[in-house]
């Protein structure tokens, strides 16, 4: 059964100005329910984890500055939304359920997070709407617990995974793989292991070309026995953060690339959402429920 970790919290309210980029985490599961892709058994609701679990990826004065509010001013403006106790709860509640569904991926092959994809979030400092880097506590976890040796993360926001990159620098159990707009944040980007920097307007034929390249070269040379996906729908050309012009139907055909790609090759893989900013909520939506349709239809 496909799993998905989803909490209430994952819509908490943010001020006037700062809600939109939250009523996904609303809609989509009413969406997926709505339309029988999902039932509610498929939800399981993550609760706060071990400090443990973060620690094995921030720094502790990050992540004590970070829970009791004290943040200096530059560090909390660099994040983007106003902090309150409530906010950094959702963040540690989403870490846990990407956590928690690196379990269940384990056990059927696939698993996902309404949520996460905070891959701007460094060792000891936060950035652009991210706290804790989800997938790197998740794959420090499966480590940790000697459930897995290599982890491979495909990172295809239109955004660089600049923190993931800065984690797992130097690190030959973690490949870093980020797929992104040149011309977009981070304006200065870190190093992963490999990333493809695209061009402005990039469209499906190109883009869906270097992918369907390289991912199955990059499985062949890693051999990871693990993959972590940050399948964020900003590539689309309606996103206003996004610079890049890959259609509706384009951005499922990457989903469904990859996630067959980890099914042929028996490969578990633990989804999380990214970005994901068109006008119209309706778009970004239908985008993300592509992702949860392909991975009930491919492995279950």
């Amino acid at each position: 059964m496909l799993k998905i970790a989803y909490h209430p919290i994952y819509k908490h309210p943010l001020p006037e100005g700062h809600r939109f980029p939250m009523l996904k985490y609303e809609l989509l599961p009413e969406q997926l329910l709505h339309e029988g892709t999902c039932t509610n058994a498929n939800f399981f609701e993550p609760k706060i984890p071990k400090t443990e679990h973060i620690l094995r990826v921030h720094s502790e004065d990050y992540l004590r500055n970070l829970t009791q509010l004290n943040l200096d001013k530059r560090a909390a403006r660099k994040i983007g939304f106003p902090l309150s106790s409530a906010l950094v709860e959702r963040e540690v509640i989403i870490t846990n359920g990407t956590i928690k569904a690196s379990e269940f991926a384990l056990q059927h092959g696939i698993a996902m997070n309404i949520a996460g994809g905070t891959h701007h979030a460094y060792t000891n400092r936060g950035e652009a709407f991210c706290l804790l880097n989800d997938q790197a506590i998740g794959a420090r976890f499966l480590q940790h617990q000697k459930l897995t040796e290599k982890i491979l993360i495909v990172d295809l926001d239109v955004h660089q995974g600049n923190g993931t990159a800065e984690i797992f620098k130097n690190d030959d159990t973690v490949f870093t793989f980020s797929m992104h707009g040149k011309a977009n944040y981070p304006f200065k980007k870190e190093i992963s292991d490999l990333d493809i920097a695209l061009e402005t307007n990039t469209k499906d034929e190109e883009y869906l070309s270097i992918l369907y390249d390289t991912l199955p070269k990059l499985i062949k040379e890693q051999q990871p026995d693990f993959i972590y996906y940050l399948c964020g729908v900003d590539i689309i050309s309606t996103d206003k953060l996004g610079k890049l012009a890959m259609s509706l139907e384009g951005c499922k055909t990457r989903d469904q690339f990859v996630l067959e790609t980890c099914k042929s090759n028996n490969i578990p893989v633990m989804c999380s959402m990214g970005g994901g900013y068109s006008p119209e909520i309706k778009i970004i939506v239908e985008a993300h429920a592509n992702t949860f349709r392909l991975a009930q239809n491919i492995f279950f």
